[in-house]
């Protein structure tokens, strides 16, 4: 593949591919899902660089990650680049990633109020003075993750870039929206095909990746050097093996029917009792992710309302016995296209 700009840490692929860092989703257990299923990469979920360097009980736990999850970066935020340094160091020091993530890109209030997150956009001296504390602190690569602009007249992503690359970032990723869109409208691919062209550092095209075929098209209208999928991979982990397959031209792995989504929501589920320290507050948070997984099955209106009652994690296989049961009982007495009843997920998450 032309233009190929090599990464500062492993990637097995020229073109790899990203789950996102998502705030609530980007946990441990999802990221090893997501790695089993073909991410090439990881990140973790945002995490406050003031929060790490008070060494905070709750922000240090979410920094936990395990041997499989490699090639993961830690993903960090704040406006003081001080606190930043201080927090790349202890990141380095104590978990050793492969690379530090630091997140401009964020557009939720209660981070960009402090500057944080997207919220840096509005000054680049202090985007340029933050990537270079961090780089400073750490011997690891530093990268970055922006969107277009802070808003419409501030949106200048290739501006973005450029500053981002010559305070030191080694790789940056680019959601192409602006702050005040939020995940409103649609990502402009052609400011990632843009900044991929003006930076000598790879770039990572981020928006609206809904499908494996969605990975492709990215790469084709942009020709990034990698793509992330986000909220694509909500209930849907294997969207990276079959990403990898199309863009590598093979045979496509079969989506999932019931019981292999079924199988793979479980897998999931015993992770996060493996992971988490309070099993009951985890089957709560754990809700989300099983209304994913079963979005667009038959009567899934039910099923979801069912699952997100559970207050235990030994409820959820009950459930999805008792679905599967009814499923094989209406297979048997509907005529031989009765399976049009079980339809796929749909990728609008």
């Amino acid at each position: 593949m032309s233009n190929i700009k090599t990464f500062p840490y492993p990637v097995p692929h020229a073109v790899p591919i990203f789950l996102a860092p998502m705030a609530g989703v980007s946990e441990s257990p999802f990221r090893r899902l997501c790695r089993a299923h073909g991410a090439d990469v990881v990140v973790t979920e945002f995490l406050s660089a003031e929060g790490i360097r008070r060494e905070n009980e709750a922000t240090l736990s979410k920094l936990r990650f395990s041997a499989d999850e490699r090639t993961i970066g830690v993903q960090i935020f704040g406006a003081d680049p001080a606190a930043m340094a201080d927090a790349a160091a202890l990141v380095t020091d104590v978990f050793q990633p492969e690379f530090v993530d630091i997140n401009f890109g964020c557009p939720v209030k209660k981070v960009v109020k402090r500057n944080g997150g997207s919220g840096c956009l509005r000054d680049l001296s202090l985007v340029r003075d933050v990537i270079k504390a961090v780089s400073a602190a750490t011997h690891l690569p530093v990268t970055v993750k922006v969107r277009s602009g802070w808003n419409e007249e501030m949106r200048d992503p290739v501006k973005i870039g450029l500053v981002c690359q010559d305070a030191g970032a080694r790789v940056l990723t680019l959601h192409a929206r602006t702050r005040t869109q939020m995940y409103t409208g649609k990502a402009n691919w052609d400011e990632i095909a843009a900044v991929a062209e003006a930076l000598d550092i790879p770039v990572v095209g981020n928006g609206d990746i809904k499908s494996p075929e969605d990975v492709v098209r990215m790469y084709e209208h942009t020709r990034a050097s990698g793509i992330m999928v986000g909220r694509g991979s909500f209930g849907q982990p294997w969207i990276f093996n079959q990403a990898r397959a199309l863009l590598d031209g093979l045979p496509v792995p079969e989506t999932p029917g019931v019981e292999g989504r079924f199988a793979v929501a479980l897998d999931h589920m015993r992770m996060v009792q493996e992971y988490e320290v309070d099993p009951d507050g985890a089957a709560y948070e754990f809700r989300k992710h099983l209304g994913w997984y079963v979005k667009g099955l038959f009567n899934s209106a039910d099923l979801r309302k069912k699952l997100h009652q559970v207050t235990s994690f030994s409820q959820v296989e009950g459930i999805f016995a008792d679905y599967l049961a009814d499923h094989s009982e209406r297979a048997r007495v509907l005529t031989g296209d009765g399976e049009r009843d079980e339809v796929a997920v749909d990728e609008a998450a």
